[in-house]
């Protein structure tokens, strides 16, 4: 018997992962993936047409980029459920919105106007009963210097170079974010936990929460 149905997690079942960067959640969609013999689905960057546009000029080009974004991982969304799910999903679509347009209304780098055609376009596609939402999101949590210290150790050189200040706002909107969060179910890790990288077997336990969470909202949502 493997670890899926060990602990009665539907082979259609869609996970999302969610957390600011530095907290691992590429590792976690991979591990997760494999041991539940499910697929993944990862954020394409590499074809995103506005990019570099976007790190050249943030006001003219911010509202591209977020559309861009909300039309890719729509239909990223579409594609897993049409599959039969059985998926691992590397960042959610909600976090978008709630996070990284928001910031960049909040800092002016996107007009007001811009933004609510935004926040209407994403709650008329994403916020209705008839958008397939995962079963499960998983966010990944840490305090500020712990994350500070794995981007240190682990990130990339564009990461490492970045302002302290800026993650410590990022980690603060992400918290914001998360604790009003309510389109789907939440399980919460924390990185202190578990260490994937270090101590492969960890999964196992993340994976018997994921089942036991799964369950749980599933009678919750029959009532029972």
């Amino acid at each position: 018997m493997n670890l899926r149905e060990k602990y009665n997690i539907p082979a259609n079942a869609v996970i999302t992962i969610a957390g600011t960067v530095g907290v691992g959640k590429s590792t976690m969609t991979e591990a997760l993936a494999n041991a539940l013999n499910f697929r993944t689905s990862y954020e394409k960057v590499d074809s995103n047409p506005y990019l570099d546009k976007f790190y050249d000029d943030f006001e003219k080009w911010s509202f591209h980029l977020q559309i861009y974004f909300l039309a890719e991982r729509f239909k990223e969304q579409k594609r897993i459920f049409e599959y039969g799910g059985g998926f691992i999903q590397d960042r959610s679509i909600y976090e978008d919105t709630g996070i990284f347009a928001k910031m960049h209304y909040d800092k002016g780098t996107m007009t007001p106007i811009d933004y609510e055609t935004y926040t209407n376009l994403f709650d008329a596609m994403v916020m209705t009963p008839y958008f397939p939402h995962p079963d499960l999101l998983i966010y990944i949590e840490g305090s500020v210097e712990d994350i500070i210290g794995r981007i240190a150790e682990r990130g990339r050189p564009m990461e490492q170079q970045t302002d302290r200040s800026y993650w410590e706002e990022m980690h603060g909107r992400y918290e914001d974010w998360i604790n009003n969060f309510n389109a789907c179910p939440v399980l919460r890790l924390d990185i202190n936990d578990y260490d994937l990288l270090d101590n492969p077997e960890t999964i196992d336990v993340i994976v018997e929460r994921v089942g036991q969470f799964i369950e749980q909202a599933h009678h919750l949502r029959k009532g029972e």
